[in-house]
């Protein structure tokens, strides 16, 4: 418990308000009052690739504006190492979700490759991914496995 916790304060410090839930059991938790949900990756652990499933709230599209959302996945040096791509989005599949416009409501998925930005295959170990929704974000650990 206390790697959790010292991963828990530095990831804090970091500005990427880690949950509680990210760092001891892993539950999955209700739509935000913001209207936004990040769901647990599946499969966790993982080895090459996995989904990450978000939600986005009828009450974040109630203005008839799209909603911007941006995925990253980091390690636990606080260094980001890469960005998901959408599936099934209106502007197709492995579309980056940086700043990605959605404009109805539901279960969305994301795609990781298991790859870093500059294309090399991650090593095993706890990695957190950021959802950011029109600014406010959530964070959940992942752990790949080889």
């Amino acid at each position: 418990m206390r790697r959790g916790f010292c991963v828990g304060v530095v990831l804090l410090l970091a500005g990427l308000a880690l949950p509680s839930h990210a760092v001891g059991q892993e539950t999955d938790p209700p739509v935000r009052d913001s209207g936004f949900r990040l769901g647990q990756n599946y499969p966790n652990p993982f080895n090459p690739e996995t989904r990450i499933p978000f939600e986005l709230g009828e009450p974040l599209f109630e203005t008839g504006r799209p909603v911007r959302v941006t995925l990253r996945i980091y390690n636990v040096l606080q260094q980001l190492v890469a960005i998901p791509t959408a599936l099934n989005h209106p502007q197709g599949n492995g579309v980056p979700v940086l700043n990605l416009e959605y404009d109805t409501p539901g279960e969305k998925v994301a795609y990781w490759d298991g790859h870093d930005m500059d294309g090399r295959e991650v090593a095993s170990g706890i990695y957190y991914m950021q959802l950011i929704v029109n600014g406010e974000s959530v964070v959940r650990r992942m752990i790949v496995a080889k």
